[in-house]
């Protein structure tokens, strides 16, 4: 299952990707207010350079482990008389919950803060930006998530399900697309569109430490981060210290973290 999973997950990256580009071209929300393509010539260059560290270090640890802990019946999901589908849907409940926990305190906690700041330097949002994260946050990501899943006792097909909606969430949310108001209004009550992590990547402060969710929205909801009150065309994408676009090549993304702190 593990090398299925990687390339069922890998396939619906690339393929999403190529989707929601096309879309966005077709169909954009907003005009690009810098080169689109040296942005995206970046965040690709970032994200061929983790995937390949990535594969290097971990190789498949996630799927791995929800083998090993469904073959030895470990995990808390293993030692409860619950139906399959029930242990489907709290495991993408659970990950999905520990990715806002995770989420929250990487704006929180400011050593976390200096890599996830790579992801919120972008200068404009589109799907390119669901990719560009620097390789120390995703390494710390992919330990904490294969602890999870030991301590859960996720099954492959449930990593599988969660990680392939964690994809294709991460990259509609992030994506420059203009969609109807009434969709994105009823499909906010449970999910996170675009105009909610819109709102997530603005360069007031205030608003970025709001809409932390990914795949749903009910936690923001739940536990007091959601922020819907602004005016999406309004919103400047970015951070304030990263203004200029030729600061931000990859090998400025990659020496980022190392940098002067600033929020």
């Amino acid at each position: 299952m593990d090398t299925h999973g990687s390339f069922v997950r890998l396939s619906l990256f690339w393929g999403g990707l190529l989707f929601f580009l096309v879309l966005e071209l077709l169909a954009p929300y907003r005009k690009s207010s810098v080169s689109k393509v040296k942005r995206w010539m970046n965040n690709m260059a970032l994200t061929v350079f983790n995937s390949l560290i990535l594969q290097l270090a971990f190789a498949g640890a996630i799927f791995r482990t929800a083998t090993y802990v469904t073959t030895h019946q470990l995990g808390v999901l293993n030692m409860l008389a619950l139906s399959a589908w029930v242990k489907l849907l709290v495991t993408v409940a659970f990950m999905d919950f520990t990715l806002y926990i995770w989420h929250l305190l990487n704006h929180e906690v400011p050593f976390l803060w200096r890599f996830h700041r790579v992801h919120h330097s972008d200068l404009n949002m589109d799907v390119s930006t669901a990719t560009r994260f620097h390789i120390g946050e995703l390494a710390l990501s992919a330990v904490i998530r294969v602890c999870l899943v030991f301590f859960l006792g996720a099954s492959p097909f449930g990593v599988l399900i969660f990680e392939s909606a964690l994809v294709l969430c991460a990259q509609f949310e992030h994506s420059s697309l203009k969609i109807p108001g009434w969709f994105e209004t009823i499909f906010w009550v449970m999910f996170v569109p675009p105009s909610m992590h819109r709102i997530h990547h603005s360069v007031v402060i205030k608003e970025r430490n709001t809409n932390y969710g990914t795949i749903l929205s009910v936690w923001d909801r739940w536990l007091g981060t959601l922020l819907t009150d602004v005016d999406q065309d309004q919103i400047r994408i970015g951070m304030g210290a990263y203004q200029k676009p030729e600061k931000l090549d990859f090998h400025h993304l990659l020496a980022m973290p190392m940098m002067r702190y600033v929020k």
